[in-house]
């Protein structure tokens, strides 16, 4: 066997020499950067092609098994009976974040929600090779820690794998420090990129789009819960229509109790009032008929803007945010109007539900969504400003920035006019006439300084409370009325407008909703202001005298017999 093995060596040590010189040229060719696409980084089309098609559909991670004891679980109202000590802590947590973040907290950020979508829906089919990839990014500013987590997990639990992308808008609460980061360490798919100073929602949303990889933004707030099937849609009709930014229905979370209110029915779609306050409301008939299921995406003249899908491409060509926008405020609005007027459409798709926690009211503050307001007017809306600045009359004095690019990118990109946008878009919202010492304060001449004032209990519903009179303030809001050519005495700050209606019972007047277009002016809301000042009330034969002793104590118009008297002569002022 020596002798054997003597007379093998020489071979042996030419394979040994032959052999490592092969893995010396193998290395130096791995390391040269001619690898095999096998050794290099793959992208994430690659990583989804070497799955199976079942895998595709999994999300990041997989919920806990469903506690039906759970607080809150299957979106359930928690309902806790707190002693003294406990109710205080309560108190304590709604008045910092302006949400029960007593309640959040044991609430399990794992829940599982309610059905809330269409049963069709989930016959729907997707083909996960080839739908876009996307980045999620949740901008968050000193947010609750169960709240953002929440979102989170929901996202990572409820959809295809995809990143998340965590934009810290410069929080000064310790929580979102480093136990922040240890927790998100552990999470796959999670980045948290941190604004070295306050940069507000729309340019932290901007940075930390500028380091997704995704092909999609989907942008979402930060007090989330997502249902079951939300992301596939928005992808899957972009990736039909890259021009297309689609919104997911938003389900409302009860701040107070986590219930998660989410209706199956038919979502409501966005609009806004002549305050260029976004509003919600019911999807018109023409585009009920324009879909053949309801399965189809819904066409909305504007967002809420917390919750949507864009292409990566599009969004850049777009223009993305308007940057001179601080804080929040008036983006979703300026945006609405450039997708639609620069060739785009805003959808929402009724197949995906979000919920979103509306906080009790803003818990920081929102100084400049009027100057926000004001660059969209200045930019999208030409002539019809004018409308926004009657009844925002400040408005005309907020220092609102350079929108010299924003105007030429308009020009740029070819856009449509507002009147277009009015004509094709949002036909349904009436368009004021305005005309010249026909609207604004409207004030008295016999009590001095006092004019009518409309100001509803709940600015959700304009219908139905008495027009009194309050020293006049020239702010426009509450106290900007319009008499129209139809003899309407309109309280159209808002959407849907009120109009003045008389009642012959009482004497007093209050705030109906106005006929719907094509109809005919109801009689109890007719009026002739006639060139004496005198406001003649048609279906009472009455005139509307400004008066002292009401039975709630303070002064209201109200029909009265005519006369030569002051208190029954009125004119509009259009500022103090």
């Amino acid at each position: 066997m020596a002798a054997c093995g003597r007379r093998t060596r020489p071979k042996l040590l030419f394979f040994l020499f032959g052999a490592t010189l092969l893995g010396c040229l193998i290395f130096l060719k791995h390391n040269s950067g001619e690898s095999p696409a096998a050794n290099r980084r793959q992208t994430p089309v690659e990583e989804r092609d070497l799955l199976r098609d079942e895998d595709l559909k999994k999300p990041v991670y997989e919920k806990p098994p469903l506690d039906l004891n759970a607080l809150g679980e299957l979106g359930r109202a928690v309902k806790l009976n707190l002693n003294k000590e406990e109710a205080k802590k309560q108190e304590l947590s709604i008045s910092k974040h302006q949400i029960n973040v007593y309640v959040s907290d044991k609430v399990s950020l794992h829940r599982r929600l309610p059905e809330r979508w269409n049963p069709l829906c989930k016959k729907l089919k997707y083909d996960y090779r080839t739908l876009p990839t996307t980045s999620v990014v949740i901008a968050f500013y000193n947010e609750a820690w169960s709240t953002l987590l929440r979102t989170v997990h929901s996202v990572l639990e409820t959809s295809p794998e995809k990143e998340i992308v965590l934009v810290d808008d410069y929080s000064d609460r310790a929580h979102l420090k480093e136990p922040l980061e240890n927790y998100i360490s552990n999470l796959r798919k999670v980045r948290l990129v941190r604004a070295t100073k306050r940069e507000g929602l729309v340019r932290a949303r901007l940075l930390g789009a500028s380091i997704t990889t995704g092909d999609v933004l989907t942008f979402l707030d930060c007090h989330c819960e997502c249902h079951e099937g939300w992301l596939e849609p928005l992808l899957h009709r972009i990736k039909e229509e890259p021009s297309a930014v689609v919104c997911p229905v938003i389900d409302v979370i009860d701040w107070n109790t986590f219930q998660y209110l989410g209706n199956p029915g038919e979502p409501q779609i966005g609009g806004f009032d002549w305050r260029l306050v976004f509003t919600w409301h019911s999807v018109p008939d023409y585009e009920q008929k324009r879909r053949r299921s309801p399965t189809d995406v819904i066409r909305s003249p504007t967002m809420a803007g917390g919750l949507f899908a864009v292409s990566k491409n599009y969004f850049h060509y777009l223009g993305t945010y308007d940057t001179g926008m601080e804080v929040w405020g008036g983006e979703n609005l300026e945006f609405s109007f450039r997708i639609w007027q620069c060739g785009g459409s805003l959808e929402i798709h009724p197949c995906s539900h979000v919920g979103h926690v509306f906080p009790n009211k803003a818990p920081y503050s929102r100084s400049k969504a009027l100057a926000n307001s004001v660059r969209a007017a200045e930019v999208w809306m030409e002539d019809y400003k004018d409308l926004f600045y009657h009844r925002n009359p400040s408005a005309r004095l907020e220092a609102y920035g350079d929108v010299t690019e924003r105007i030429r990118l308009k020009e740029r990109l070819g856009c449509k006019s507002f009147k277009w946008f009015l004509e094709n878009i949002y036909p349904d919202i009436h368009v004021p006439e305005d005309r010249p010492g026909m609207f604004g304060m409207f004030q008295n001449r016999g009590k001095a300084n006092y004019c009518f004032d409309y100001n509803p209990v709940d600015e959700h519903v304009v219908a139905g409370q008495r027009v009194i009179l309050y020293p006049c303030h020239g702010m426009g809001q509450n106290q900007f009325f319009e008499y129209s050519t139809d003899g309407e005495i309109r309280y159209n700050t808002r959407e849907p407008a009120g109009c003045v209606a008389g009642d012959n019972v009482s004497t007093y007047l209050t705030v109906q909703l106005c006929r719907k277009w094509g109809q005919p002016v109801p009689v109890d809301q007719k009026f002739v202001l006639k060139k004496d000042g005198h406001l003649f009330h048609l279906s009472s034969q009455k005139c509307v005298q400004a008066i002292d002793n009401t039975d709630n104590g303070g002064p209201a118009p109200s029909l009265q017999t005519c006369s030569d008297s002051l208190h029954q002569k009125w004119f509009f002022q259009e500022r103090l």
